[in-house]
């Protein structure tokens, strides 16, 4: 009995000290959102960076907080509605709508001086200072949009945009990436710059764009950049992106199984550093 008790006892302190889960709350766009929607990719991922990344990282739960279409000033204007919680870590993914809805990017004094919701400097300041007052031990990891060549929505053709390869409204893409990064270096919060150190640039994100040749009426399929100039009508025109099409991403703009499966293990390793984790599992 003595040696039931003592069985007992030490079970009970083995799970009394048995480490607790690590929460991850995951805030960004359809990137972030689809990792738990793929039928609204056309089932054309099958897993997205927030399941590779716990996969990588045992005893991770994550919470997805993307949303289709949402920029950094909807993320702001809704933080008080969208449930966060305390978490072990907070990640940051926002951007490429900003750019594309031509939103302001500001200046670093609209974080500085919390000037409010008017810029993407401004959003990020209301976003960072909503996390901390969650937790403000946990690290909170920022990560840049990625490069997008001409993006065709899988499920609305009239859903299109041209890519990262010239500016909207007199803004590149890559000065929202640099803004993440100024606000970092400043925040001392470490960044995962899927812009300029991933790999995915325009040239691999889609391996052609299948498009009717102006002069002869046919189909070809347009490598980048030679598809820039030649019109798309989602109208008439076939979706643009055939499965072999698919590289880094699936349709110009959302990560595939190939992009997250680049993405994930950069945001894996930032968590580990930041939670001082010696190893993750395979």
């Amino acid at each position: 009995m003595k040696k039931l008790s003592l069985l007992v006892v030490v079970l009970l302190l083995v799970s009394a000290f048995a480490a607790k889960p690590l929460t991850w709350v995951a805030i960004g766009d359809s990137i972030t959102y689809l990792n738990d929607h793929p039928n609204e990719t056309g089932n054309r991922i099958t897993k997205g960076y927030l399941t590779l990344v716990k996969e990588q990282i045992p005893g991770l739960e994550y919470i997805n907080k993307g949303y289709n279409g949402w920029t950094a000033a909807g993320i702001a204007k809704e933080i008080e509605n969208l449930n966060l919680t305390e978490a072990q870590v907070y990640s940051v993914f926002l951007g490429t709508n900003d750019w594309w809805q031509g939103r302001p990017i500001g200046t670093f004094l609209d974080y500085k001086n919390n000037t409010g919701n008017n810029t993407f400097f401004g959003s990020y300041r209301i976003i960072i200072d909503k996390l901390r007052s969650l937790n403000k031990k946990a690290p909170i990891i920022l990560i840049t949009p990625m490069q997008r060549v001409d993006f065709v929505y899988i499920g609305n053709l009239q859903n299109n945009a041209y890519g990262s390869y010239k500016d909207k409204n007199g803004q590149s893409l890559a000065a929202f990436a640099e803004a993440i990064h100024v606000i970092g270096n400043h925040e001392k919060l470490p960044v995962v710059d899927l812009y300029n150190d991933s790999g995915m640039t325009l040239d691999n994100l889609v391996k052609f764009k299948r498009l009717k040749d102006p002069t002869t009426g046919q189909y070809k399929n347009y490598p980048y950049p030679s598809f820039i100039d030649v019109p798309f009508n989602p109208e008439t025109d076939e979706y643009p992106y055939p499965p072999e099409a698919i590289d880094m991403t699936y349709d110009g703009l959302h990560p595939s199984d190939k992009g997250y499966q680049v993405i994930a293990p950069m945001v894996a390793e930032a968590m580990k550093k930041e939670l001082k984790l010696t190893k993750t599992s395979k």
